[in-house]
């Protein structure tokens, strides 16, 4: 089977799209699409997203996981915006479905994509030796430490002890450490489920930790997040003990075209 795709990153989020408008690629095996993320024998990347009709909105996104598990990807997301406007399913402004619901994208002449990421209406909060916890789901659950420049912990090592903890071993959770930079700026390194390792960037990840911000610091409006992949920034409204109006802003790149045999 030929497989052909479009190699996309979004902040160095890296993503293999495939256009399966017209369901071709509906019956990829699990086991094909960790081939096709493998970056030793495949093409590489972070996961795979394949775009397919939906039936009320522009399109649908299916996201997968290195290791083939599904779920929210806000900065596959934002690459499936920018793959879409290629394949001509929309204009500048947009609405699809993806596996947390409806979302609205719009993009810029700047090449950034906005993404309307779902709200957030429950946040864990606990302290933990003088560190702010946050837990949340922004479309996919994470855990936000805040920690010091000078003494930030090896993300892996660190991911790695919180993901696979009773509390998380069995359906797992992203984990992130953020440094305060100054006002509404911060630095964020994450550990994703589902790749098992550090991400130069991740937008589900990047959202929870500029709301944990918002509600530590009890500010709203815009936080600049800088990652090891590039800049982001999100916008936020808060509502009772949550968030809405939240918009995840960033660059989306095509890398190259391609095709292989699976």
């Amino acid at each position: 089977m030929k497989v052909s795709f479009s190699k996309y990153q979004g902040t160095g989020n890296d993503f293999v799209m495939l256009d399966n408008l017209s369901g071709e690629y509906d019956s990829l095996t699990l086991d094909q699409i960790r081939f096709l993320c493998d970056r030793k024998l495949g093409i590489g990347a972070d996961g795979l997203i394949k775009i397919s009709k939906d039936e009320h909105l522009d399109f649908n996104v299916e996201y997968f996981n290195l290791d083939g598990s599904q779920s929210f990807c806000g900065n596959g997301a934002r690459c499936s915006v920018a793959f879409a406007k290629v394949l001509e399913q929309l204009d500048e402004t947009t609405k699809f479905n993806a596996i947390d619901g409806e979302h609205e994208a719009k993009l810029t002449v700047d090449g950034r994509v906005h993404l309307e990421m779902l709200p957030v209406n429950s946040i864990e909060f606990e302290s933990e030796r003088e560190r702010e916890v946050f837990i949340m789901d922004t479309g996919s659950p994470h855990y936000v430490k805040f920690v010091d420049a000078a003494n930030v912990p090896d993300i892996v090592e660190f991911g790695k002890q919180i993901r696979y903890s009773d509390r998380f071993k069995e359906e797992g959770i992203n984990v992130n450490t953020v440094v305060e930079l100054g006002p509404n700026t911060i630095h964020v390194a994450t550990y994703e489920r589902g790749v098992e390792d550090e991400t130069l960037s991740c937008g589900t990840g990047v959202t929870a930790c500029a709301l944990a911000y918002m509600m530590k610091n009890n500010v709203e409006g815009e936080v600049s997040v800088s990652t090891k992949g590039g800049k982001l920034s999100v916008k936020a409204t808060k509502s009772g003990v949550g968030f809405d109006n939240i918009w995840l802003i960033g660059p989306a790149k095509k890398v190259f075209d391609g095709s292989i045999e699976i």
